[in-house]
């Protein structure tokens, strides 16, 4: 049985599907419905999602399990989840001006992953995100062993994906993130 507060997030994911159809073509509601009441455990991972401002949505499909991906949506990098550094290691690493967390480790306790640059960026299909903002993205190793990580935001039309320290943080810089259901 679900709780109230489960009916009003599931309310709120229901109308935010029906104003955003573009972003999950050839997907219906009542799927969406089947596997959320098959995963009551994701209700919490939407539900802080949601708290922290990051508007989830269904953005995809997986035609051979049926599992759907929900993903920030927020038009700028939620704001719960900002001025963040990369990683454990990086806010272990900072040595003063050291930021709240980092957005490895706050991705997570919400129980969701950072996007893949990939994701990032057929997220940038389905509308116009981080025009104003920025949001760290899942880094690879390779990058990562040499202090970096990546971010991605939409400036002059265009989306980028550029490096930075994974030790910085910025304001203006968050954390998206998607949970599969």
């Amino acid at each position: 049985m679900t709780a109230p507060s489960d009916n009003n997030l599931i309310a709120t994911l229901q109308a935010r599907f029906a104003s955003h159809p573009e972003r999950h073509a050839g997907i219906d509601w009542a799927s969406v419905q089947a596997r959320l009441d098959a995963h009551p455990d994701a209700l919490r991972t939407l539900r802080e999602m949601e708290r922290t401002g990051g508007e989830p949505d269904v953005v995809a499909l997986d035609e051979t399990s049926g599992a759907i991906v929900f993903c920030d949506c927020s038009a700028e990098s939620p704001a719960g989840r900002r001025s963040l550094c990369y990683d454990a290691a990086a806010l272990a690493a900072r040595k003063e001006n050291k930021p709240a967390g980092s957005a490895v480790v706050l991705a997570g306790e919400i129980g969701m992953t950072l996007l893949s640059e990939e994701q990032y960026r057929h997220l940038q299909t389905l509308g116009e995100f981080d025009r104003k903002t920025s949001s760290w993205l899942h880094t690879p190793d390779s990058v990562r062993q040499q202090g970096g990580a990546l971010f991605g935001d939409r400036r002059y039309g265009r989306v980028f994906v550029y490096h930075n320290g994974a030790e910085s943080y910025y304001a203006a810089r968050g954390l998206r993130g998607s949970v599969t259901v």
